[in-house]
């Protein structure tokens, strides 16, 4: 089997997998974490989480990637959907899969947040609400608009130089390229073209950009993290390995030649009564 084949072997199994626990229907609004080596937060980050917004109600569904601990026991018992993966294959991959349950459970609405704590789940409804009021197709949070509790200097620059960098060669004014606290119309995801295993942040919002969805940013909170360890690597590596999926991300959709996606509906798609 070839690697491609392999990895929607595997999230065929883990969709098909899903769908036997959970059933095939989702409400409205999906709330997607990818988690690897996370027991000791994921329960508080899972309690933490609204059950409904604006009216609408909310699933909140956990891709574990691979891990190796007790993530997925401590996530059921918390009240998530678990999906649970055997073999573990980055972040980006994990959220691809976490898209394709949520579109396939009939969600309109996707949100995503990390396993670790970073986000204040307060800032969740405001970083939504743009997409449910039909003004955007896609919304993130900004550290640099809100509030960041990070020390690190290197990684505070990092964001400044990185969404200075997206700008210029996207042409759409962004202050955060990398929070993971995002939300969506989910028929986006399954338009933006998405390959990569790590640092997936900024292949998205790239692709969202490039396809001519209407993007919105939001004050929010970065917090430090509670519990774990980052995954991403130290700054240098962090900024080398970032740079090369902005780069190749930006180079390949420059050259996309494939249409645009069929006009964005002005209007919020309506949500479903449950």
């Amino acid at each position: 089997m070839t690697p491609e084949t392999t990895q929607q072997d595997i999230d065929a199994a883990a969709l098909a997998a899903f769908t036997a626990e959970h059933g095939a229907d989702l409400p409205p609004i999906a709330i997607v974490i990818a988690a690897y080596n996370e027991e000791d937060g994921i329960g508080d980050v899972v309690k933490s989480l609204p059950s409904q917004i604006d009216g609408h109600d909310c699933a909140t569904i956990v891709v574990v990637d691979g891990a190796t601990d007790d993530t997925a026991a401590v996530a059921r018992k918390a009240g998530a959907m678990v999906c649970d993966v055997p073999v573990n294959r980055g972040q980006g991959a994990a959220l691809r899969l976490g898209y394709r349950i949520a579109r396939a459970g009939g969600a309109d609405y996707i949100v995503t947040t990390d396993a670790d704590g970073q986000y204040d789940p307060a800032d969740i409804p405001r970083v939504l609400a743009p997409v449910l009021r039909g003004e955007a197709d896609f919304a993130t949070g900004s550290r640099v608009l809100g509030r960041q509790e990070t020390y690190d200097r290197v990684r505070r620059a990092g964001v400044h130089v990185f969404a200075f960098l997206i700008s210029r060669l996207t042409g759409q004014s962004v202050t955060d390229t990398s929070f993971g606290l995002r939300a969506m119309r989910a028929q986006v995801t399954g338009a933006v073209e998405l390959r990569q295993p790590q640092y997936q942040s900024s292949e998205l919002l790239i692709g969202v950009i490039a396809r001519g969805y209407r993007v919105a940013e939001v004050p929010a909170t970065m917090r430090l993290r509670t519990a774990g360890s980052t995954k991403k690597g130290g700054n240098l590596v962090y900024g080398y390995r970032y740079s090369r999926v902005v780069l190749g991300t930006w180079w390949r959709e420059r050259r996309r030649p494939a249409p645009l996606p069929e006009p964005v509906s002005e209007r919020p798609f309506p949500a479903k009564t449950k």
